[in-house]
């Protein structure tokens, strides 16, 4: 009968993930590849459930392992976009049995919700409309928060320092023991400027961006910490040292 050798499996990825996360060489070749992929608009080019996601590959399987390994009883998406993301968490904790997303956007164009209403894990996927951290919105997401639920936050809308330094102030303090704050797109805080994407509706240079926003958060809060397995698989990410721990209460 052959040995169970999960638990020392575990070990060695663990450590091979964090050896990963120390080689800037292989960061940085990285960085250069998902720079030349993006004049192809690569993450664009995927689909969950039919539904554009938008994400990096390596991005969409490190948020399913947080939701399956944490199992939240409610994760809060701030920036919605086409759906893909809230249908790809919304079907995980289908699997888990239990769950619900809210998705927070300040604005749901109609095809786009009728993308979500109509998939098959609809029925876990609460909508909000609005601005993310005004405060009748935030009032409407603290509503849907059950006592006692376990809460993990995704924070992927308006990416400038400020935005992103105010949805972590706001939505920081819901996030429970064990969960997670995902702070996407950090990936920006490493790009010269020449690297930089330009043709988007707005662009964000080094300073003004998720990661210089995510490190400040992380300096106020001794709540979180950067989890440096995870993070350390994060090349050909979108959002590397974005993914944060909460470690206390």
């Amino acid at each position: 009968m052959a040995n169970d050798d999960r638990k020392e499996f575990a070990e060695t990825t663990t450590a091979q993930a964090i050896a990963l996360g120390g080689d800037r060489s292989v960061f940085d070749q990285s960085t250069d590849l998902i720079t030349q992929l993006d004049r192809y608009d690569y993450s664009y080019l995927w689909t969950w459930m039919g539904v554009p996601i938008i994400q990096m590959p390596a991005d969409i399987m490190a948020t399913q392992e947080v939701i399956w390994k944490t199992q939240p009883d409610i994760i809060i998406e701030v920036g919605v976009a086409r759906g893909g993301s809230v249908l790809m968490m919304a079907s995980m904790l289908k699997l888990i049995g239990k769950g619900r997303v809210i998705g927070v956007d300040i604005d749901i164009r109609p095809h786009n919700r009728e993308s979500i209403e109509s998939n098959p894990v609809s029925d876990r996927i609460t909508l909000i409309e609005g601005g993310s951290v005004d405060p009748e919105i935030l009032d409407r997401v603290k509503a849907e928060i059950p006592d006692g639920a376990s809460v993990m936050v995704v924070l992927d809308s308006d990416h400038s320092y400020d935005h992103v330094l105010k949805e972590c102030r706001a939505y920081g303090p819901l996030v429970t023991m064990g969960q997670y704050l995902i702070v996407a797109d950090t990936l920006l805080g490493f790009l010269s400027e020449d690297q930089t994407p330009k043709k988007r509706s707005h662009t964000w240079l080094k300073g003004n961006e998720p990661l210089a926003a995510a490190q400040q958060y992380l300096s106020e809060s001794e709540r979180f910490e950067v989890d440096e397995a995870l993070n350390g698989k994060l090349v050909l990410s979108s959002s590397p040292q974005g993914y944060c721990k909460c470690v206390k209460p």
